[in-house]
């Protein structure tokens, strides 16, 4: 330890939900960390802008209450979670349906035990099909849902993998089943329209849905990674820092020379992972651009996630957030906002804009829009072969986390920040506990 300003038992590159779990839990074990992060603000992809008193998420992840690690994360007890209605909202054929069970029989868990069809205009001429098929077809699907539900994570990650796409269908589940709500349902949790997302990840997916209720962090995505970054030491984390290269013990920064450690956890993004190590293997993404509009005039749909069966234009998924989450929008004023998947349109918001009149059965023309947020690089594509337990320990002292080394999901990064910090406290030699459990966080249902 030559320089004592920067002295520190582990140097975590990176302020992401990752990293500052990471941190969170390596503090709580008695390790001193510094966290440096190149942006001039804590999140990575959680990030939320605010526009005239709306909270705009960047990305725009759905979450699950079921998640465990929200539960076993330090720092995390306080975080407060807004839930999804139970039902969600089809569109198929001009219509909504309603799938889903009150919340009186377990949310999510009791999903498809009723389909209901909803007026929607434009109403077709000639009567409406079931989007999930017949009623046999549907409770195929409820068992399925059930039997997962009901399966420990392990046990799901042990099964043969194929894509999620040939999974479902050798499950015996009806095509149409599967497009018109399987489909939309796993492109909303990861991003996947094409289902060629590995079956063992969707089944985890599914797991975590069946399992409990979809929800968003309460204040906008950006209140996760602030909850953690607040629960550490003053002074722990450090923005506006550009790392240039790592070793086992050392980090060198464009701004502040040297930092010297005893050991280096990566905990960017996995391209940035790659340039600091060259070597480590880059994904393939799925870009997501998130469109944001106001109203004052909220469509009906009430806090129910919108999708649509027929994909009849960009839009993937849609909710009125501000229905989920009242603290996203201004008194008077409805947040709308819209997940397009894979590369936009050119003419993006008048297609936006087309889209959301047919799902939502009125008119768009005067919406205004707040914001257009695309990322590229927005979740780490998990075609099989694919290890959600990808090593984080490179070699003794320098170690990796992140969604890429686990799932593409919140639960993935902070699982492998877990796995992460276990590592380390091992390699160095510390006593102290990793595996303190705090409260679920609070639920709050709009």
């Amino acid at each position: 330890m030559l320089e004592p300003a920067y002295q520190a038992d582990v140097v975590v590159v990176g302020a992401g939900i990752a990293g500052l779990a990471a941190a969170q839990r390596l503090t709580s074990a008695g390790v001193t960390v510094t966290v440096l992060e190149a942006a001039h603000e804590v999140g990575g992809r959680m990030s939320t802008e605010k526009v005239d008193g709306f909270r705009l998420d960047r990305v725009g992840q759905l979450m699950s209450t079921s998640y465990p690690e929200l539960r076993l994360t330090p720092g995390l007890d306080v975080l407060a979670l807004r839930t999804f209605a139970p039902d969600i909202l089809l569109h198929s054929d001009g219509r909504h349906h309603r799938v889903g069970a009150p919340a009186s029989q377990g949310g999510a868990r009791g999903a498809l035990h009723t389909v209901r069809a909803l007026a929607s205009a434009p109403r077709p001429t000639s009567a409406p099909r079931a989007p999930l098929g017949t009623a046999v077809d549907q409770a195929r699907l409820a068992a399925a849902l059930a039997r997962l539900a009901g399966t420990p994570a392990g046990r799901l990650l042990a099964r043969s993998e194929t894509t999620a796409g040939r999974s479902l269908t050798a499950r015996g589940l009806p095509a149409r089943t599967v497009d018109n709500f399987v489909r939309p349902l796993l492109s909303a949790l990861l991003g996947d329209p094409e289902l060629t997302v590995s079956s063992r990840c969707a089944d985890l997916a599914l797991h975590s849905f069946a399992s409990g209720r979809l929800c968003v962090p309460e204040g906008g995505a950006e209140t996760l990674p602030r909850t953690l970054a607040r629960s550490l030491p003053a002074g722990t984390v450090h923005t506006g820092v550009r790392v240039t290269s790592v070793s086992t013990t050392s980090v060198t920064t464009a701004e502040h020379g040297v930092y010297r450690c005893r050991a280096v956890l990566l905990a960017t993004g996995a391209r940035t992972a790659a340039e600091l190590l060259p070597g480590l293997r880059v994904p393939a993404f799925h870009p997501v651009t998130v469109v944001h509009h106001t109203t004052d005039e909220p469509p009906s749909s009430g806090a129910g996630l919108l999708l649509d069966a027929d994909r009849g234009g960009p839009v993937a998924h849609t909710a009125v957030a501000s229905a989920v989450d009242p603290a996203r929008a201004p008194a008077g004023r409805a947040l709308v906002s819209s997940t397009v998947l894979g590369t936009p349109p050119a003419d993006l918001d008048t297609a936006v804009r087309r889209h959301l009149a047919r799902l939502y059965g009125t008119s768009t023309a005067r919406w205004e829009t707040l914001a257009v947020h695309h990322t590229a690089d927005a979740v780490p594509s998990m075609r099989p072969p694919h290890d959600p337990h990808r090593p984080v320990r490179l070699l003794a002292g320098l170690y990796v986390c992140g969604d890429h080394r686990d799932t593409s999901t919140v639960q993935g990064a902070l699982h492998s920040a877990r796995r992460a910090a276990r590592s380390i406290v091992s390699d160095l030699g510390v006593t102290g506990s990793l595996h303190r459990a705090d409260p679920l966080p609070a639920a709050r249902a709009a």
